[in-house]
């Protein structure tokens, strides 16, 4: 199961947020697309969020390390999961990135081998696998 990818390797998904901005900070983000330093706002916006989260890579490896978390993108097959089945061994998923339940997994599987599940990030599984584990997902 040691299929953990960097999501710097390959073109991620992207996850879609909304914020709030006052007309201030709105216009000089304009000011600065309309002088030609971004392609856009939403250029000028992941580019302070890089910037903000490249001056907290230490503490973020740190919690990292603590939680045992991984970072990027995991992926959890039918395999996988069968193979921790077989093994009598309970899964507890903790990722920061991208999670992805394959979709021929089967709530029933799931319910017999995922105990947790923390996603900073996004998690992606069918909608009846989301709904077996409810109570499971943090």
């Amino acid at each position: 199961m040691s299929n953990v990818k960097q999501l710097r390797d390959k073109q991620p998904e992207n996850e879609k947020i909304t914020i709030n901005l006052g007309f201030v900070d709105l216009g000089r983000i304009d000011l600065l697309v309309q002088e030609g330093f971004y392609s856009n706002r939403s250029d000028l916006i992941r580019t302070a969020i890089r910037n903000q989260l490249d001056t907290h890579t230490g503490v973020v490896s740190k919690t990292l390390e603590r939680h045992t978390m991984e970072l990027g993108l995991r992926d959890y097959s039918v395999a996988d999961l069968e193979t921790l089945r077989d093994a009598g061994e309970m899964l507890h998923v903790k990722v920061v990135g991208l999670a992805r339940i394959d979709g021929a997994v089967t709530p029933e599987l799931a319910l017999k081998t995922i105990g947790s599940i923390t996603v900073l990030g996004a998690l992606q599984a069918s909608t009846d696998v989301k709904k077996a584990l409810a109570d499971r997902i943090k």
